[in-house]
């Protein structure tokens, strides 16, 4: 077991992560980045549409072209990048000088790493919600995605998961789907929102569904997934009448929520509002020395929002270090 001792050390690679790193080894301490995927960036490398980047860079750019831009920083400073690496034990550890060294267990290819930090950056991000949340009836055919899921198919794998396609919300992701489905030579045949307006974007909903004639079917909710082996179908209900859209792929886009179970294993305390960790002014959780940024604390809207408040929870940390060690 190999044991390597960092001043910090920010947990997620993704726009948050990234920004958090650079702006702790900015400030002069040796930092580490540890992330569970095979590559930085996080999930901007499947976003290859553009809106990104405006605020940050005052230029539009796509999400794998806003992530090259932290991704070539982090390159050329002394960050360590440990990838294909799950944080599985997060403990408080011993005490130096009265404040506690955290103590993290990594599992990657390599065999179990223990990481030792003055203070921890929480930037994890978030993750969907699935058919499993909803508890939508019916049974459990091939065919039924998350957006993202079927985002990270198209645009990196190749992979085209369906061709009769409906999308369950009105989430961002969701809308850009219907668009990128459609661009790809799929039909959807309606976007079903149970809200009386979108959730997304109204940009999203003129650039993907009405520049793309999909029908946004408002107020409307999905009683049952149809077909056993492969989707064969959705019964929805519209002003107290049912109906069936026959398809062979459903797409989930139905919210994000902070991916926190990391947080719960360290035993913080979570936000019930937010799902994220409970923190102060500065961006740090009940734990002395652990801070959250990004999606992980919140869901934002704009990337570059994560971006700005990650700074933040860099130059936090910093502050934090100098003042206790």
């Amino acid at each position: 077991m190999k044991s390597l001792y960092y001043d910090a050390i920010v947990i997620g690679a993704g726009a948050a992560g990234m920004a958090a790193a650079l702006q702790l080894n900015k400030e002069g301490f040796k930092t580490a980045i540890v992330d569970r995927e095979e590559h930085t960036g996080g999930i901007l490398m499947q976003c290859i549409h553009t809106g990104f980047g405006i605020t940050e860079f005052r230029e539009e750019l796509t999400g794998p072209e806003y992530a090259e831009r932290f991704i070539k920083q982090l390159m050329e400073s002394d960050i360590d990048i440990f990838l294909n690496t799950t944080i599985r034990a997060f403990n408080r550890g011993e005490q130096k000088n009265g404040a506690p060294i955290k103590e993290l267990t990594g599992i990657s290819a390599k065999g179990v790493i223990r990481f030792y930090a003055k203070s921890i950056i929480l930037a994890m991000g978030c993750r969907e919600r699935n058919r499993g949340n909803l508890r939508i009836p019916g049974s459990r055919p091939a065919g039924v995605f998350t957006a993202g899921l079927a985002q990270r198919l198209v645009n990196i794998e190749g992979y085209i998961p369906g061709r009769e396609v409906v999308i369950i919300g009105s989430g961002d992701i969701g809308l850009i789907m219907a668009r990128r489905m459609s661009w790809v030579g799929c039909r959807v045949l309606a976007v079903v929102e149970i809200m009386q307006k979108a959730s997304g974007l109204t940009r999203n909903v003129v650039q993907c569904l009405n520049d793309n004639n999909i029908p946004l079917l408002l107020s409307t909710h999905v009683t049952k997934i149809l077909g056993n082996d492969r989707v064969e179908g959705v019964e929805i209900m519209h002003m107290e009448k049912k109906s069936v859209i026959n398809c062979d792929t459903v797409l989930l886009s139905v919210g994000l929520i902070p991916e926190n179970e990391l947080s719960k294993e360290a035993g913080l305390q979570l936000d019930k509002t937010t799902g994220g960790p409970l923190v102060d002014e500065h961006l740090m959780t009940e734990m002395q020395g652990v801070f959250a940024c990004g999606n992980v604390l919140y869901v934002h809207d704009l990337v570059d929002a994560v971006t700005e408040e990650a700074r933040k929870a860099g130059s936090f940390a910093s502050a934090w270090i100098k003042n206790n060690f």
